[in-house]
């Protein structure tokens, strides 16, 4: 099958394969790039070549016989079958050079048969694990279910490759033979083995960037100011434990540093590149980098996609350059990155801010964000791992290094700084799996929006441009800082500290009024401050001394060390506080110093987060230091210290909480959904809204029960549908684009007989100045809400409740959430709603059915995945009645679906 031929044929809905069309770059167990493309009508003599370059027994376990002739015939099979009836086939290049195929054959409906071939050369790095995943990958997209292939008993390696990879598997032994027949669905155990495989290889593949044993500064001048000379003096200054090259044609040396003409001249293998020469020249230095076997390179120098589209197509030069030789890139206009590890001390920026060793990894796209936070971070004492600032990301981004941070021993808490994403559905997969072990905060530049998006639903009204990094976040466990400050904050009270196990917190202090102010900032954050039992309060008394020792307990302003030690002793004794805040106020009397160590006795062996606010004392530590080498932050006020326990609180109650899981939705109807789909496109080829009856087949195809109603356009057909609807009935325009129909007397409800309705038909005609109206039967009495979806273009379907009908944009009741939807998804979505408490029964009326109400959202996302022609979907209102959900006014806005990547594939950006 052709390139061109594949586009076409994949245009017609085959969305992940159009995304593959022209290929895609994944990496290899061991690190090293590999392009998978579909198989082209030219590569017959390339994979001829293949065939006869493997070893004998490789043909023989392939082919069942050793016969080079039946494998070149099975190369011309694939390389000039029908691409629409024939197989499916793509092959690896390593180098530029193909060195594997696999193809599947059509053989029913849902299923094919699958077969592979690896070079010998390439054994054992996972290339012929990546083409299966692909592999499946496409064929899933295309509707089969299951993938066969008849292997021999004795070939061990590809008998590994398909019980490894994760997919559900059946197989039976026969006559030497092992029959394979595997689901090309994603399992959660198939994405459990992808991210572990996926982690596995970014780690090599980022090593050399990272963890490099030998640096060459490429640019290097002579005279201090040039950002090469400063990168370059950072790294001596800094004292990098491998070798350091210089490369500059025009010296000898720089400094106490051997200069060499180039790259090629240097001696032994360099791992990192830091090049930081005029833009012109960057293309030649990334080649000539390849050619020498660098493992990777950070651009320092500008000039690329910032500037715009001539930039931009540099830049992808550079990036094809850098991955035919497995060349990772990171930037280019960026600052640089740090490794703080005792043995490696990597200071390859050109920053004037030396960070702390410590265990926050941090990555920010812009330098001047990324300098503000490593000074911020080394004022309040924390420490950093790793630093990588991002630049344009023409390569390695955040989700590179959210795999590679996931278990990095040095790491304890990851930080970002994002101004795009570039695979966010990706992100947050992966957010959630690094989540379960450690925390991820974010940064989210680019909040603000420039208007509300212009949509004819209320949902897709009411979709900012922040609502699916919202939803995105709220899903995956990721923190969102509003400042850096604030990710900094975090970052200090998760480092190397227990996590809180509840929310209730315990205030202690000699300072009563900074108790106050935390009370009060705790009780805007729903972090509890509860009164201690009678056992512990007189404990607390006898401790201390003090009167009425409640939560916060005020140890007066006279309290010494000793004091303040024994009150912190019992409140961790007492078990019934999940965090503790010291809140201490300097003044003459007392000694900074002392009370510190007291602090630090008393919280030495805690099991959860002992923080502190020292006020009044400008030159204090920022944090305290305990007998293990871990530290406790000091703030300088109550209400941030709060404000950074409620994160860690909040992380701590996500990351206990079960994952969830995606229900499996039954009584739906795919084939019609697609029929009523196909026929409205045929008719609309650039799209558009489904009228009323159409809108509610669809609703009725994915199980969802609407009220019935009829569409009617003149006094005679009204009151027909009055009379098959029944009375009383409801009376709702149907002119196009009107959203708020009661704003424009669109809607009379309650009309209980002929007469009225043709009184209110006639005036609501005249009102609107449209015949066209909806005749509906009256909805069970319940709760109004709305329900629907927005498809993002880049995060894709977002699905959004709230509260329904005239108070939809009234209140602005809303929760978001992105694909897929768990069954926790779906419940916290309605139960954190402001109007929740309605459905539970309010003042004596009956609860809703909220089952009900919660599988509506979930079929919402069954159609966001089986329609994804589904631009907008609004059901307002969606009413939640004690004996079920019921849609009441649908709207669905239809384009013709364009392609989306596989969000779960590995694949490099």
């Amino acid at each position: 099958m052709t390139t061109s031929e594949y586009t076409e044929h994949v245009a017609g809905g085959d969305h992940l394969a159009a995304a593959v069309a022209v290929g895609w770059d994944a990496l290899a167990a061991d690190g090293s790039v590999v392009h998978i493309r579909p198989v082209r009508a030219d590569d017959e003599q390339a994979l001829d070549e293949l065939n006869h370059r493997v070893s004998d027994r490789t043909i023989y376990l392939r082919f069942f016989a050793l016969s080079r002739y039946a494998a070149d015939q099975h190369t011309h099979h694939l390389t000039t079958a029908d691409p629409l009836d024939g197989p499916v086939a793509l092959v690896a290049e390593v180098d530029g050079g193909v060195v594997g195929v696999a193809s599947y054959e059509p053989m029913c409906t849902d299923e094919a048969e699958m077969a592979f071939l690896v070079d010998d050369a390439v054994h054992g790095r996972g290339i012929g694990t990546l083409l299966l995943e692909q592999l499946a990958a496409i064929a899933r997209e295309r509707g089969i279910r299951h993938l066969h292939a008849d292997t021999l008993a004795e070939n061990g390696p590809m008998l590994r490759v398909f019980m490894d990879s994760g997919f559900t598997e059946v197989h039976e032994l026969g006559d030497g033979l092992v029959e394979l027949s595997m689901d090309t669905a994603y399992a959660a155990r198939t994405l459990d083995r992808m991210a572990e495989r996926e982690r596995a290889a970014e780690k090599r593949s980022l090593k050399p960037l990272l963890a490099p044993r030998s640096v060459a500064v490429i640019g290097a001048g002579r005279e201090a100011g040039g950002i090469g000379h400063e990168v370059l003096m950072n790294l001596v200054d800094g004292e990098f434990t491998g070798h350091l090259f210089a490369v500059n044609p025009h010296a000898d040396r720089i400094g106490e540093i051997r200069a060499y003409p180039s790259i090629a001249d240097v001696p032994g293998p360099v791992d990192l590149a830091v090049i930081a020469v005029p833009s012109a020249a960057v293309p030649a230095v990334v080649e000539a980098c390849g050619l020498a076997g660098v493992g990777g390179a950070v651009i320092l120098t500008s000039g690329f996609s910032e500037l715009g589209t001539e930039g931009r197509q540099v830049q992808g030069d550079l990036l094809k350059l850098a991955r035919r030789h497995s060349l990772r890139l990171i930037g280019p206009n960026c600052l640089g990155i740090v490794n703080t590890a005792p043995e490696i001390r990597l200071d390859a920026t050109f920053a004037n801010v030396r960070p702390l060793p410590g265990s926050l990894a941090l990555a920010a796209q812009s330098g001047a964000v990324g300098i503000a936070v490593l000074d911020h971070a080394s004022r309040a004492g924390l420490g950093i791992s790793e630093f990588v600032s991002l630049g344009n990301k023409v390569d390695v981004s955040g989700n590179d290094l959210l795999l590679h941070w996931w278990n990095e021993p040095h790491t304890d808490v990851i930080g970002l700084y994002l101004e795009s994403f570039g695979n966010p559905r990706k992100f947050g997969r992966l957010a959630r799996l690094v989540g379960r072990t450690k925390p991820v905060l974010v940064v989210k530049g680019g909040r603000s929006s420039g208007g509300r998006r212009a949509g004819a639903s209320h949902t897709a009204a009411a979709a900012t441009p922040d609502t699916a990094v919202d939803a995105l976040f709220a899903q995956s466990g990721v923190l969102r800082m509003e400042t850096l400050e604030e990710l900094v904050d975090a970052a200090r009270v998760l480092s190397g500290r227990p996590l809180p196990r509840g929310s209730r917190l315990a205030i202690v202090g000699n300072a009563g009024g900074a108790g106050v102010l935390a009370a009060d900032a705790a009780g805007t954050l729903d972090i509890d401050v509860p009164e201690f039992s009678a056992v512990t309060a007189a404990e607390l008394t006898e401790a201390t001394g003090a009167v009425g020792a409640g939560n916060p307990v005020d140890l007066g302003a006279a309290a010494t060390p000793a004091t303040l030690e024994q009150a912190i002793r019992v409140i961790l004794d007492s078990d019934e506080a999940d965090a503790v805040l010291v809140t201490y106020a300097a003044t003459r009397a007392g000694d900074v110093g002392e009370t510190y160590a007291a602090i630090a006795r008393a919280a030495a062996d805690s099991t959860i987060p002992v923080v502190v606010t020292c006020l009044g004392a400008p030159n204090a530590e920022p944090q305290i230091l305990l007998a293990d080498g871990s530290k406790l932050p000091v703030f300088p006020f109550p209400e941030t210290a709060v404000r950074a326990l409620g994160h860690a609180m909040r992380y701590s109650e996500w990351r206990a909480r079960p994952q969830g899981i995606v229900p499996e939705i039954s009584g739906v109807d795919v084939d019609g959904a697609r029929a009523i789909v196909r026929h409205f496109l045929a008719q609309q080829s650039d799209g558009g809204w489904l009228d009323a009856k159409h809108a509610e087949e669809l609703m009725r195809c994915a199980g969802i029960a609407v009220v019935p109603a009829l569409t009617a356009s003149d006094v005679e057909a009204v009151l027909a549908a009055g009379e098959r609807v029944g009375y009383p009935l409801v009376l709702k325009t149907a002119a196009p684009g009107v959203v708020h129909k009661t704003d424009v007397g669109g809607v009379r409800i309650g009309i209980t007989d002929a007469t009225e309705l043709e009184q209110a038909y006639r005036g609501m005609a005249v009102a609107v100045g449209d015949p066209h109206v909806i005749v509906q039967a009256m909805a069970a009495p319940g709760v109004e809400l709305v329900a629907g979806l927005v498809r993002d273009p880049l995060f894709g379907p977002v699905l959004m409740t709230g509260s329904g009908g005239v108070l939809t944009d009234l209140l602005a009741d809303r929760r978001w959430r992105g694909l897929p939807l768990t069954d926790l998804d779906a419940e916290e979505m309605v139960r954190s709603l402001r109007c929740a408490p309605l459905l539970a029964g309010y003042r004596g009326a009956a609860p809703a059915d909220e089952p009900a109400v919660l599988e509506v959202l979930h079929r919402i996302a069954w159609l966001a995945e089986a329609v994804p022609e589904i631009a907008e979907l609004d059901i307002n209102p969606l009413i939640a009645a004690p004996t079920g959900a019921f849609a009441v006014d649908v709207k669905l806005h239809l384009t013709p679906a364009t392609a989306e990547p596989d969000w779960h594939s590995r694949h490099l950006r």
